[in-house]
């Protein structure tokens, strides 16, 4: 692969603007889907991102943008993920070289990039609600103004969804709602509306050949004719209108559809009709995901939903040599429990695969549940399974237990029920961005009675803890980790009740306390500060919450505790310690290092690290800062 990418070029280079689609002839935009396309994989190649979702909706976007006049018009994206062709048509094709890089373009919808997009919303299952909400708005003022949200991958699994429908329906404002039904959201989607959908897509009397792709594809490099033969097999022959089907309609909702997703013009057809009709409506796009680039189309996991990294252009495989992530071990050690305890059951929220729960259900499928995107469901069913004799382990991105915390609060710990929430992607993320960043359970989780929270810091502790958290059968317990590659081992020279002692020196001096990802951060600075000739000892609490009574003691002994967690710091593990040695009366000063409440914005993890000032220089040297300031106090006596 060439160090740079040239410049778009062809019908593409003529696109910096939506008005741009609106004078392209049928054949123009035919060319231009496979541009888009061939542009996609050249540019996520490099970068990685979300590569399935917007292959499988480029024609349902150019559609978009021909009947529709956005920014006047409102178009969001649930989820927000599939907004890539989005942001190709409204003038943003030079920023894809730095796609999900700092000072890049963000993988979502973002306010600050461009006018055109107007929720930065990557948690699935909302743009309903902002749409009503803001059709409503319109309507009260007077506005000439339509509101269209897309709602694919899965996202209509969601809750929030059939919530903000019922009140669509109800107030019967002006606003169309695009499904973009390619059947999955990571994997292929579930349920009974699922099932639905499906019925309907494969549908043996829709006939269309794809003629335009065919002639398209064969014009082009990356999607050209060695994936036509693919495309044909798998065409569903989707007709653009067929009679209204009942389950929309019952809602109150006008029914366009089946529309073949990957016809502009049969979506500009509907959408045209859509956009007269004065009430809300809803669109069924049906759409392959992946469609067009032959890696996708053949990898039945999830269609090169999110490749985390560059990847091969002819394969579709990462290029980086495969490392031992944290998943890994987590989905290896649950099926070796499982092996162990016919008790043990996973569920995930439309993420089997990203979260682990994959290799559990691939041994035992009767034992693990893919609930859709429903973390709220997934929380209380769990609680269901507790009641009925199991134990849960519940595996879900960090970011998205947050909306499950009611759920987790009073139906299940209030219950005081054994259910296991293991937490991947806890702490910062990196390039996906603040709404992914994992920052907020140990904070927000931690005001829950009874709930216990481990933070594992290399693979033999998350082996030994979350043995530990499915043992525990009077109350909920989580189970957190970061993304990425698993650190070296870092073993304890010794252990103090439930406490791990990573370092010890003669002098006690600094009580480190170092929160599991942040347990090799710790051991850095403890060298640092060594240099500066103070004694130090790095503790690993691996239950952070409650805070286990054997670190005050330790505290006692050491003239100042410093904290280093991979959370927010207002509520965290800092203020759950301080609290802890105030009860105790042990009065010896804290500091604590944290993520500062806010949205940070997406880059690497360790640049965003740095940027706050985590980083073993910068820790180290406040630190020596603040001991200086005791330096006139005599040393405390063990």
């Amino acid at each position: 692969m060439s160090e740079s990418l040239p410049a778009p070029d062809g019908i593409l280079a003529t696109v910096t603007a939506p008005g741009d689609l609106k004078r392209l002839s049928t054949e123009q935009l035919t060319l231009l889907a496979a541009e888009i396309r061939d542009f996609l994989v050249a540019k996520v190649s490099r970068t990685g991102g979300h590569l399935g979702p917007n292959l499988g909706v480029v024609e349902t976007t150019l559609a978009l943008h021909r009947v529709f006049d956005s920014p006047r018009d409102r178009i969001l994206f649930d989820t927000g993920h599939q907004a890539y062709v989005h942001k190709i048509v409204t003038g943003r094709q030079d920023g894809f070289d730095l796609l999900r890089q700092r000072g890049g373009l963000t993988g979502y919808p973002s306010r600050a990039e461009s006018e055109h997009d107007f929720i930065e919303n990557s948690h699935a299952s909302t743009a309903l609600s902002y749409a009503d909400g803001m059709a409503k708005a319109f309507a009260l003022r007077g506005e000439d103004r339509h509101v269209v949200a897309v709602v694919g991958d899965g996202a209509l699994t969601g809750g929030m969804c059939w919530e903000a429908l019922n009140n669509i329906a109800a107030t019967g404002n002006r606003l169309v709602i695009v499904v973009n039904d390619n059947g999955r959201s990571y994997a292929p989607t579930i349920g009974g509306l699922a099932d639905h959908l499906s019925t309907l897509r494969l549908n043996p009397g829709y006939e269309k050949v794809l003629d335009l792709v065919k002639d398209a594809l064969g014009s082009t490099p990356v999607v050209g004719k060695p994936v036509y033969e693919v495309l044909h097999a798998v065409k569903r022959g989707i007709k653009d209108a067929v009679s209204p089907q009942p389950m929309f309609e019952d809602l109150g909702i006008k029914y366009l559809g089946p529309v073949d997703g990957h016809d502009v013009q049969a979506m500009e057809s509907a959408l045209r009709r859509a956009k007269g009709f004065n009430a809300p409506v809803i669109v069924h796009a049906v759409t392959r995901k992946g469609y067009g680039y032959r890696p996708a189309e053949q990898d039945e996991a999830d269609c090169l939903h999110g490749p985390s990294s560059a990847f091969s252009i002819e394969t579709g495989k990462l290029l980086a040599a495969p490392k031992l992530k944290w998943t890994n071990v987590f989905a290896d050690e649950l099926v070796k429990i499982a092996d162990e305890r016919p008790d043990v059951v996973g569920i995930t929220a439309a993420m089997a695969e990203p979260t682990g729960i994959a290799a559990l259900a691939k041994k035992y499928p009767e034992r693990a549940y893919d609930v859709g995107i429903a973390e709220q469901h997934a929380a209380t069913s769990a609680a269901g399974l507790a009641m009925g004799g199991l134990h849960p382990v519940v595996a879900v991105y960090a970011t998205f237990l947050n909306r499950a915390f009611d759920q987790v609060l009073l139906d299940v710990a209030m219950h005081e029920l054994p259910v296991t929430f293991v937490l991947d992607r806890a702490g910062i993320t990196g390039p996906d961005g603040p709404s992914h960043y994992g920052i907020w359970d140990m904070s927000v989780f931690g005001v829950v009675p009874g709930l216990r929270i481990a933070a594992p810091r290399d693979e033999a502790s998350l082996r030994e803890e979350l043995r530990e958290a499915i043992a525990v059968d009077d109350g909920p317990t989580i189970v957190r980790f970061p993304t990425g590659a698993v650190p070296a081992a870092l073993p304890a020279v010794r252990r103090v009740g439930q406490v791990d002692v990573l370092r010890e020196d003669d002098r006690q001096d600094v009580l480190l306390v170092a929160v599991g990802a942040f347990a090799g951060l710790g051991l850095e600075v403890a060298e640092r500060l060594a240099g500066q000739g103070f004694g130090v000892t790095v503790a690993d609490p691996r239950w952070v919450r409650p805070v286990p009574i054997e670190l005050t003691g330790l505290a006692a002994s050491h003239r100042m505790v410093v904290t280093l967690e991979d959370g927010v710091r207002a509520g965290g593990v800092g203020d759950a310690v301080a609290s802890a040695l105030r009860d105790a009366g042990v009065e010896v000063p804290l500091r604590d290092f944290g993520i500062p409440a806010g949205f940070h914005p997406h880059g690497s993890r360790a640049e965003i690290l740095a940027a706050l000032g985590l980083t073993a220089q910068d820790v180290a040297r406040e630190v020596t800062a603040w001991m200086s300031q005791l330096a006139e106090q005599p040393e405390l006596q063990a």
